[in-house]
């Protein structure tokens, strides 16, 4: 059978950190006879290699290749494309994993496409993601179209005949930035790139003992001259304008002014700053003309001005500023809507300081600067920076974060941006804005995985990304609304709570940490009369949640006598319904307390009310019990009705209807679907 996906690993000294890795390729679901495994040695000291020839001799898709070592994972990677049986090529690294599904899809995506490249959805629980590269599939797109150089990580998918056809390879040998080289040298003549944005594929872990690659501190100068080679890459394959400038400016806010800005340059030595200062201006000047500069936002404008003035005071000086700048998101209203999206409404602004004092601009013949007062007087007043044409620049997001594994997954919000007088002669712009949040299953990926899935507001303004976790800030009314909730099928418990002490809101996906019972403490149960008798308990849910079974409780406080009855929970107009049993079989006679498990057999009980069993056993609830609303069961009982109506003519209607030739058959389910409404 060919060989579909070569896995290439460099391996040195990894030590228990490969263990995740090993673990995620035997769990592809990919067959083991489509892929190969080489784990490229390079002349590690540990017991690894041992380990490895272990499991090459146990699993014959793997295959160890062992080299000397040359003390840095170009070569390796080299060596394992030119020993590729595969079609496709996909890096990973010792110390990260993959997605058990992420080397089927991956190809399947490539294949399908004729893809140069593909680029998996990757999670990060300590270095950054760019997130917007993800945010939806593309079967096929390039360098020109999609912000591709924004992911200049190797961990992707490559055609083994583009890397051979193209000599695209490594520089060996210990250096920095040999990813993005590798990756600008692959992106220019990639005719079609796929970015599978609704699968995880591909996990960055932080190692316990500070060790990742790219963790030791650079030196400025080899740094920027390995920077230097990356540019010239850039230059060799476009002609000067605004498509230069474009990739140009991504090398010059990311790796040039960011490595100026806070919070390391204010931690900075002086001499490594000096350093830092000298590298980076020098190759500024060589490459970083107008046309990249005036791409920039504003503060990343003025860090350009001064690093071109040669001011390294002013440099320490906005960076001291815009470490204090964060956002700050206020949750105005949270709402479960009938198809279980939560429904959120968010006002969200760029603050300063400690006292969380508004970014303030200053207005002056229609135009708009940032404020003088802003950062104790980082600007004179004859250097006021025009942010007029900046303003639509603002932008905000919504976002749903896995605390644990770092999955990150963008949900649909709408932002409008205003730009609000502050009544002292200063303005400052708001954004406000809607959007939903879902655990379930929606376009472009399906549910989230069990665990605390917490709720970011993205902000951009003024060349700045703040991030603000949502719900510290708050409506009085938000609390109340925040219901539990069952959805799904099969049901699976959703809690929004907000921790402690922050106050932030986080959604417990599948009793991660959370019980219903905890949180449905002194919410309404209400009496729901009817045929049989049932309690509206506070839980929301929707139609389309699965029915299931609880567990009743019956206890005293006088004594320890402790009965359990089974139940029923059902989806009823937004909420849980539960049967109550008529009769409690070997149940004395007396005033009990009613309960339901909730969160399993042996979870914490929920109180519901008072019943009386009376001597044959018959449970009667408590008659000071409130009764749901009226309208609420008249719909309920409605619906009951139209669904029995329904059964009985599939019943007795269905075998007489299939015996109709087609005309009839569809008059019949016409005239069927008037009577159920």
């Amino acid at each position: 059978m060919p060989v579909k996906v070569s896995v290439v690993i460099p391996v040195y000294n990894p030590g228990k950190y490969i263990t995740p890795c090993i673990d995620s390729l035997l769990q592809q679901t990919l067959p083991a006879g489509e892929f190969e495994v080489l784990f490229v040695n390079d002349g590690s000291t540990d017991d690894t290699p041992e380990r490895l020839e272990k499991l090459a001799l146990e699993h014959p898709h793997f295959r160890v290749i062992t080299i000397p070592n040359s003390g840095w994972p170009g070569k390796p990677r080299n060596i394992g494309v030119a020993e590729a049986k595969g079609e496709y090529v996909q890096f990973v690294d010792q110390d990260d994993h993959l997605a058990s599904d992420a080397l089927r899809r991956l190809y399947e995506m490539g294949h399908r496409n004729g893809s140069d490249i593909v680029i998996g959805k990757v999670a990060s629980n300590f270095r950054g993601v760019p997130h917007g590269v993800f945010k939806k599939n593309r079967e096929k797109c390039t360098l020109r179209d999609a912000p591709l150089y924004d992911s200049l990580t190797p961990h992707k998918m490559f055609r083994t005949e583009f890397l051979r056809k193209n000599g695209i390879a490594y520089p060996e040998g210990k250096r920095r930035l040999e990813d993005q080289l590798y990756m600008m040298q692959a992106y220019f003549p990639a005719e079609v790139v796929s970015i599978l944005g609704t699968y995880t594929c591909y996990f960055y872990s932080r190692r316990d003992d500070g060790k990742n690659a790219g963790s030791t501190r650079i030196v400025p100068a080899q740094y920027y001259g390995n920077l230097r080679e990356v540019l010239d890459v850039v230059v060799a394959n476009t002609e000067p304008g605004a498509y230069r400038d474009l990739l140009l400016r991504r090398f010059y806010r990311v790796e040039m002014l960011s490595r100026l800005s806070e919070p390391a340059v204010t931690r900075y030595q002086p001499e490594f700053f000096a350093e830092m200062c000298d590298a980076i201006r020098q190759l500024a000047l060589d490459f970083m003309g107008d046309g990249v500069h005036d791409g920039l936002g504003p503060l990343l404008r003025i860090r350009s001005t001064l690093l071109r003035r040669d001011d390294r005071e002013g440099l320490l000086r906005i960076a001291r500023f815009a470490g204090s700048v964060k956002a700050s998101a206020r949750l105005e209203q949270f709402s479960w809507e009938p198809d279980g999206r939560a429904a959120v409404t968010v006002t969200a602004r760029l603050v300063q300081g400690d006292d969380e004092s508004p970014v303030k601009l200053l207005r002056r013949d229609g135009r708009y600067f940032l404020h003088p007062d802003n950062g104790d007087g980082l600007l004179a007043e004859d250097e006021l920076i025009d942010v007029t044409d900046d303003m639509d620049g603002f932008s905000a997001e919504l976002s749903l974060r896995n605390r644990e594994t770092a999955v990150e997954w963008p949900c649909p919000a709408t932002f409008t941006t205003r730009i609000e007088d502050l009544g002292d002669g200063s303005f400052e712009v708001v954004l406000r804005g809607s959007g939903h949040v879902s655990s379930e299953a929606v376009k472009g990926r399906g549910r989230v995985s069990r665990g605390f899935w917490d709720i970011w507001v993205p902000l951009r303004g003024l060349g700045l990304v703040r991030k603000a976790r949502l719900g510290a800030d708050r409506a009085p009314e938000v609390d109340t609304d925040c219901l539990p909730a069952s959805l799904g099928s099969p049901a699976r418990a959703v809690i929004p709570y907000f921790t402690d002490p922050h106050g932030n809101l986080t959604l417990d996906v599948a009793r991660r940490s959370k019980k219903l019972a905890a949180y449905l403490d002194g919410r309404p149960v209400l009496q729901a009369r009817g045929r049989r008798p049932e309690l509206r308990v506070d839980l929301f849910t929707t139609t389309t949640t699965l029915a299931s079974d609880a567990q009743l409780v019956l206890s005293q406080e006088t004594g320890s006598a402790v009965h359990s009855l089974r139940t029923s929970l059902h989806p009823t107009k937004g909420r849980v319904h539960l049967t109550v049993p008529p009769r409690a079989p070997g149940v004395a006679a007396g005033v009990w307390k009613l309960s339901v498990r909730l969160d399993g057999d042996k979870g914490p009980a929920l109180e519901l009310c008072d019943v009386t069993i009376s001597g044959s056993g018959r449970i009667e609830l408590d008659p000071q019990l409130p009764e749901a609303d009226a309208s609420v069961m008249n719909g309920v009982a409605a619906q009951r009705r139209r669904m029995a109506l329904h059964r009985a003519l599939r019943t007795v209607g269905g075998p007489i209807v299939r015996r109709l030739p087609p005309s009839g058959r569809k008059r019949a389910r016409r005239l069927a679907s008037r009577l159920t409404g």
